[in-house]
């Protein structure tokens, strides 16, 4: 990793093999590669989301049958991991939007108050 490159800060999920297929993990990690040096990632990949906050996005992994999703949120300083989930419905589930957008409140706050902090040092 380039210490250019902006790190990945897991909130929730993970991608590994198994539930994931090994191609499919692949991809995946090609694409958030992509995402911590700064790359636009757009469709058919990357999908805006800005019901759950700005600068949120998901990325569509398909593997097989199966449909994966990884919803992030770009940030000044980190690209944030909200969730990862087996996407089984046409729509992006309520309490996967919900959850999501928690998350990233919760997030905010904490990089806020930790920002506050070291300023005040």
């Amino acid at each position: 990793m380039s210490p250019r490159d902006k790190p990945l800060v897991w909130l929730r999920g993970e991608v590994k093999t198994p539930p994931f297929g090994s191609s499919a993990r692949i991809e995946a990690g090609f694409l958030l590669r992509r995402l911590q040096r700064g790359e636009t990632v757009g469709l058919p990949h990357s999908r805006a989301m800005p019901g759950i906050g700005a600068g949120c996005h998901e990325l569509r992994i398909a593997d097989g049958k199966v449909n994966w999703r990884i919803i992030y949120h770009i940030g000044m300083d980190a690209v944030v991991i909200l969730d990862v989930f087996k996407k089984q419905t046409r729509a992006t589930p309520k309490a996967v939007i919900v959850t999501c957008q928690r998350r990233l409140d919760e997030f905010r706050r904490l990089s806020e108050t930790k920002k506050k902090a070291a300023h005040a040092q």
